[in-house]
């Protein structure tokens, strides 16, 4: 099973997906889930591995999909008794599974590298495409003419007529470092891109100037608003290098941002087979199910058997329609 693990994590590490890990750091009996068992739990809410049955898969499943939503780890306990407030990083649940027992569970999300696109052929452009390949950065470089003598260490390079939104990855951060070449048709392009950061190397006087053009091509001042510029942190920067390592110092401080926390109760699952157990608001997989009954004609599935309980009890206290 670990090997299986390991061949999943690698698989979803090669094709650049986010994926949260979970591991049971302690439990008591009689929870099926021991110390050391894990799973891998995908963006679309498959999970491959064994992290318990019952109330703790809908659980690590929910706060799984909320930590890569978030890009914060979370410590989960679910218990019968527990009485502990919970936190931004700790969650505390009720075990409602009438076997009672208790676990938690450690969940990490595992977000793909970001993604530095930069338009354009200058100095600062290709010292931007240097160091991000030191900090083990996806790059991808578009301009004309491009070949591996402007850029080395780029791991992708795209003529500018080739250039589509489909381009993009996961975690995307554009950088327009066109300098005076093409300014207002890189501007163009990456605009039609929807991305973490846009960023363009300019003086204000100069952007101001571009802006007025792209203006004229139909661009809107909501779309001119998400581009940064001047690109980066003021670090009083004169160097190519200088520049470079501002405008990564932004970058990293968007992605170390701390993010507010997701609305579970919003919480989507890209997957037919999961349904929300209406009793303690957990997805449950509905081809796995063993708790499910019909009612008004609609079939209602449980993550266990204390959920199933309370809905008999009255079932016009979770489905008021």
């Amino acid at each position: 099973m670990h090997n299986d693990y390991l061949k999943k994590a690698i698989e979803l590490n090669q094709g650049r997906e986010a994926y949260a890990t979970a591991i049971i750091v302690r439990r008591k009996i009689p929870s099926s889930g021991k110390p050391g068992d894990r799973a891998i739990i995908t963006n679309e809410g498959s999970i491959h591995g064994w992290i318990g049955g019952g109330c703790t898969r809908g659980i690590v499943l929910k706060e799984a999909l909320l930590s890569i939503q978030e890009a914060r780890p979370r410590l989960v306990t679910i218990s019968p008794d527990s009485t502990a407030e919970a936190s931004t990083h700790q969650k505390i649940y009720k075990m409602t599974c009438q076997s009672g027992g208790e676990v938690e569970i450690y969940i990490e999300p595992v977000l793909p590298k970001p993604h530095i696109v930069i338009f354009g052929v200058s100095h600062i452009a290709m010292a931007l495409a240097n160091i991000s390949k030191t900090m083990n950065y996806q790059v991808s470089c578009i301009g004309h003419s491009l070949d591996k003598t402007i850029y080395p260490t780029a791991d992708v390079l795209i003529e500018s007529k080739e250039y589509t939104p489909e381009s993009l990855q996961e975690n995307s951060y554009i950088v327009v470092c066109t300098q005076g070449e093409g300014d207002a048709e890189a501007l163009h392009q990456a605009l039609q891109s929807s991305c973490e950061y846009l960023a363009f190397v300019a003086s204000r006087k100069k952007a101001n100037a571009i802006f007025k053009e792209l203006r004229g091509r139909g661009i809107t001042f909501d779309q001119l608003k998400t581009i940064k510029t001047p690109a980066g942190i003021d670090i009083n920067a004169k160097l190519p290098e200088e520049v470079a390592v501002s405008i990564l110092a932004e970058i990293v401080a968007d992605i170390r941002s701390e993010t507010e926390a997701s609305d579970a109760a919003g919480l989507t699952i890209n997957n037919d087979d999961f349904y929300m157990n209406p009793v303690c608001q957990i997805p449950i997989q509905k081809s796995t199910a063993k708790h499910v009954i019909i009612h008004k004609e609609e079939k209602v599935y449980f993550c266990c058997d204390g959920c199933k309980v309370k809905f008999e009890a009255d079932p016009a206290a979770y489905i008021t329609v």
